[in-house]
């Protein structure tokens, strides 16, 4: 096993490796078709929070567990089997009153287009008013969480954030509570300009995301995500020479860990979509004392959605389990891209699966 500079808390028996904080959608998927001419779609739940637990827990076997908040109708009964389905402990789920047609809460809503060739995927959200994006910071127990049961990794990100401004503050007190018990976090930027633009404040996306990013152990995120959520001036770095140019992402993280102190790496994907249905595809850690990155390859794409995700999951797999940094970005990059290789936000795949791929063996058939 590699040594690694990534300090986690060792596995003391706590209840859960890892929980995540953040909205669960139903996703709508029109497979090969278009929503505009679909008559039937396969239904998936996802996440940007929640992919990276179903993930860990799917793909790595950790116990993980999802905080969030669905209606009390079918919608959220659905969502909860589905979360059950992959593993996930959804016992933390807060349960809303529904009032019959979701003026005041509802599930949210995700219907998403594949793409294929010179068509780019196609994302549509009908979220507003979900109950998830309703949670305040004392709807959970944090102390308890944190404390009694014991966490060993919390993740979040800017998705749920971005949602209002009690999902924000309710991010905040979780990561602040988070680190006074010692529990690792991290935070994916995942910059979305359609919801934070929905804020009165204009300063709302810096704000938010310099105060989480201040209790961070793992950020999530590049050059471009660092301007428009943390506010950091970047244009002395130039343009990337190539989509996987990792020279400008590097030294944006490198601002970012000297900006905050309590950071142990920052990790980044790199991505060239020449179309899409394949892209080049690699992941890069960066901590305070080296660069890691994984090898590049082309990636054929049946489904993108989910493909960053599942590189946090595995990043994260490896920091948990002692296995070093290399490893990480090795084991990131080859689940993000087995996840793009299966329908729906998730990898429906094996740690062993995963392992042959970042070991680079072929991809003929086994029998």
């Amino acid at each position: 096993m590699t040594a690694q500079t990534f300090v986690v808390a060792p596995d003391n028996g706590q209840r859960w490796d890892a929980l995540a904080l953040g909205e669960v959608m139903l996703r709508f998927d029109p497979g090969e078709g278009r929503i505009r001419s679909a008559r039937q779609f396969t239904v998936w739940e996802g996440g940007g929070e929640y992919n990276v637990a179903r993930g860990l827990c799917s793909t790595f076997e950790h116990r993980t567990g999802v905080l969030t908040a669905l209606p009390r109708n079918e919608l959220g009964l659905l969502a909860q089997q589905l979360i059950q389905a992959g593993g996930v402990d959804a016992s933390q789920i807060l349960w809303r009153d529904y009032d019959g047609i979701g003026r005041n809460t509802r599930m949210g809503l995700n219907f998403t287009e594949r793409g294929f060739g010179a068509r780019a995927p196609l994302g549509i959200s009908d979220r507003a008013y979900s109950a998830a994006s309703q949670l305040q910071p004392e709807a959970f127990d944090w102390d308890a969480l944190f404390g009694q049961h014991g966490v060993r990794w919390l993740h979040t990100g800017g998705i749920f954030a971005a949602l209002s401004e009690h999902s924000a503050a309710t991010a905040i007190a979780a990561v602040r509570a988070a680190r006074r018990h010692g529990v690792a976090v991290s935070y994916d930027l995942n910059y979305r300009a359609s919801l934070w633009n929905s804020h009165p404040d204009p300063e709302a996306a810096r704000h938010t995301n310099c105060a989480i990013a201040a209790e961070c152990d793992l950020l999530i995120g590049d050059e471009y995500s660092f301007a428009a959520c943390l506010g950091m001036d970047l244009s002395d770095l130039g343009r990337r020479h190539t989509p996987m140019d990792v020279g400008p992402a590097e030294a944006a993280a490198v601002r970012a860990m000297t900006q905050f102190p309590a950071l142990q790496a920052v990790a980044f994907t790199l991505r060239d979509a020449a179309t899409a249905a394949r892209h080049g595809w690699a992941g890069a850690l960066r901590t305070r004392a080296q660069l890691y990155v994984s090898d590049a390859r082309e990636v054929d794409l049946l489904d993108r959605v989910g493909g960053g995700d599942a590189f946090v999951a595995g990043v994260v797999h490896a920091l948990l389990s002692g296995k070093g940094e290399q490893a990480a970005v090795d084991l990131g990059a080859a689940h993000g891209a087995l996840a793009m290789s299966t329908p729906g936000d998730c990898a429906v795949t094996s740690l062993a699966e995963v392992e042959a791929v970042a070991r680079g063996d072929g991809a003929a058939a086994r029998r």
